[in-house]
């Protein structure tokens, strides 16, 4: 394994900071989508990856990739309602199924067929699509990146995709809503970021570090 290797451990702990990032941002998630949504954003996404940390807990450790992907997939499938919970687990469940075919390690191969693969999903069962003002936003600049990081390590490519994740969830604060709840708020709901698209943000940034604020990303001068 090189040090750019991408294996199950790094795999497992990018879960774990996802996890911390949620716990630390969850009362700003909740703030915002208390804005632009029902409120429960934020605690809906803490509840997933609860959930998630628990049944990774009942493992040995020696998970690869694409069983800890899957693991959380299950959480956020099976253990979260509302809408947020199955639109974020088709996304892992999409990477997950990405990874369990590249062997031992991540690949950004693997990345990059995973998520535009868990982003078809999200449009096709959500119907939602860029410029609504969804988790969309974000998830799509991000696939994009990881497509032309292709070739360059997992890592590398992770931090291209959460660039271009934050800048999509930058774009929602002038977008009219036009899935969800924010759409009936119409222009109350201009000027704030789409929840959705913040967590995604958070889950590409978790693979570098822990997010402990959303404020510094949400600025846009």
């Amino acid at each position: 394994m090189t040090a750019d290797a991408f294996d199950g451990m790094r795999t497992r702990d990018w879960v774990r900071r996802f996890t911390e990032s949620v716990y630390a941002t969850e009362a700003e998630l909740t703030a915002l989508d208390q804005q632009a949504g029902d409120g429960d954003f934020g605690i809906n996404l803490a509840a997933g990856v609860r959930a998630a940390g628990l049944l990774l807990d009942r493992t040995d450790g020696t998970a690869g990739p694409g069983e800890t992907l899957g693991i959380l997939a299950t959480a956020f499938l099976d253990e979260i309602g509302g809408t947020s919970g199955p639109l974020f687990g088709l996304l892992f469940q999409a990477l997950s199924r990405a990874a369990a075919g590249c062997g031992p390690d991540l690949t950004g191969a693997a990345l990059a067929d995973g998520t535009a693969q868990g982003l078809a999903a999200i449009r096709r069962v959500g119907g939602a699509s860029p410029g609504d003002k969804t988790l969309v936003d974000a998830l799509t600049p991000a696939a994009t990146a990881l497509r032309a990081a292709v070739g360059t390590p997992p890592a590398t490519a992770l931090v291209a995709a959460a660039d271009g994740a934050w800048r999509g969830v930058r774009d929602t604060a002038s977008l009219s809503a036009r899935m969800g709840r924010a759409s009936y708020l119409g222009e109350r709901a201009t000027g704030i970021p789409d929840p959705g698209a913040v967590g995604v943000a958070l889950f590409f940034s978790s693979a570098a570090g822990t997010v402990h604020a959303l404020a510094p990303h949400l600025a846009t001068g």
